[in-house]
């Protein structure tokens, strides 16, 4: 998901159609997809390959409920500048799990130029001066770094954006945009743009999502056996948590990776979110679940979201003992889950319940599953191969 949204939106710009392979069957990809049909694109989707042809494409105003819903279109800001020098765009939507202000976004993109007003829920760029330059970010903020990326990509003359986010999916858009024969490079933090470069048609495979295998890697570490991943190159934090855990993971010749729990897990003092290379804000939740079982007390401190913590009440309400102050979270575990109704709140929040009724003694219901179908591809599917008892209703 965190791959694929800004790809998609770089699709609109440059000529020529742009086919992409290994692409998620999720909500949030269905909802872009409708997105740029509605801005003129030519859109053909057979299984996990999606054709997108920009071509025709002529709007530059994204209205409905698809946009308000999921918090990456407010990626089309930076792409429909790039393209259209206009943008009109609903404030975005997405999970619950904090104020996420889209004022670096705003800030960056006025850097080049561009020119907002807000007026209710709708945002209206203009970019009829926009012009290349040097962006320094206040945070290393992904969304903000994407999105200064898809304006600049066409824009002649060199754009640099200082203190950019450094997480994998960015350099997998830096890499989509390369083979389209634009000229990106990453320089530790910052990001070398030369711009005005024409961009090609391209055929390009999406990369495996790595907090997707972070969700199926804690599910083994906490129920018990072992998991293979088949196109996973293992996330060196990840692995180095599940290390410490007492896993044993060994990477295969195909690219792929074995996780096996053979000894009774061990707890972690304290873990911190961060941006990357640190551990992701997006794994917090589900790495909570496993902490809640395993013998000893763990702090978790998220440093990256204020509010990433609403599944805190459904675990304790299936017999979890963790106290929530603040940004900091103590689990004291070892704790004995028991099955009951319990609601997804957010996307990471609804996996980590899954993973709660894995675990937990009896029958556990989740209700609001829209939420973990925004963002996980054939989840239930995928956990009864690998022997859970779980059903959609």
């Amino acid at each position: 998901k965190n791959a694929v949204l800004p790809i998609l939106a770089a699709c609109l710009l440059g000529e020529g159609p742009c086919e992409l392979e290994n692409c998620p069957e999720i909500k949030d990809v269905e909802d872009t997809l409708h997105i740029l049909r509605k801005l003129g694109c030519q859109v053909n989707q057979s299984g996990k390959t999606v054709r997108i042809d920009a071509e025709t494409a002529a709007g530059y105003e994204i209205i409905g409920g698809e946009a308000a819903r999921i918090r990456s279109s407010v990626l089309f800001l930076g792409a429909l500048l790039g393209k259209m020098r206009k943008a009109v765009l609903p404030k975005p939507g997405g999970c619950a799990i904090g104020k996420r202000p889209i004022d670096l976004h705003l800030a960056a993109l006025e850097r080049l130029g561009a020119a907002f007003s807000c007026e209710g829920e709708a945002i209206t760029a203009e970019g009829n001066r926009l012009h290349c330059g040097t962006i320094r970010l206040g945070l290393p903020s992904v969304g903000a770094t994407e999105n200064s990326i898809l304006a600049a990509v066409l824009l002649p003359g060199e754009t640099r954006i200082e203190h950019a986010a450094q997480e994998p999916e960015i350099d997998e858009l830096i890499r989509f945009l390369n083979l389209r024969g634009g000229k990106l490079q990453r320089m530790g933090d910052a990001i070398v743009i030369e711009g005005g470069r024409c961009l090609h048609p391209v055929r390009f495979r999406i990369a495996s999502d790595r907090i997707v295998a972070g969700t199926y890697l804690f599910a083994a570490a906490a129920a018990g056996g072992e998991l293979h991943l088949q196109n996973y190159a293992a996330d060196q934090t990840l692995a180095g948590v599940l290390l410490q855990m007492g896993g044993i993971c060994r990477a295969d010749h195909l690219g792929g990776m074995h996780f096996q729990m053979k000894h009774r897990p061990k707890a972690l003092p304290g873990i911190r979110t961060a941006p990357y290379p640190g551990f992701p804000t997006d794994i917090q939740s589900p790495f909570m679940t496993y902490l809640a079982t395993v013998e000893g007390s763990s702090t978790v401190i998220e440093t990256v979201f204020e509010n990433r913590f609403m599944h805190v009440a459904q675990l304790n309400k299936m017999g979890a003992s963790i106290e929530a102050m603040g940004n900091k979270a103590v689990i004291r575990g070892n704790a004995k889950l028991r099955g009951c109704q319990v609601m997804a709140t957010d996307l990471r929040a609804g996996a980590a319940l899954v993973l709660a009724g894995l675990v937990a003694e009896g029958e556990t219901e989740i209700s609001e599953i829209y939420h973990i179908e925004r963002g996980y591809e054939k989840f239930i599917e995928k956990f009864e191969k690998l022997g859970a008892s779980i059903t959609k209703i």
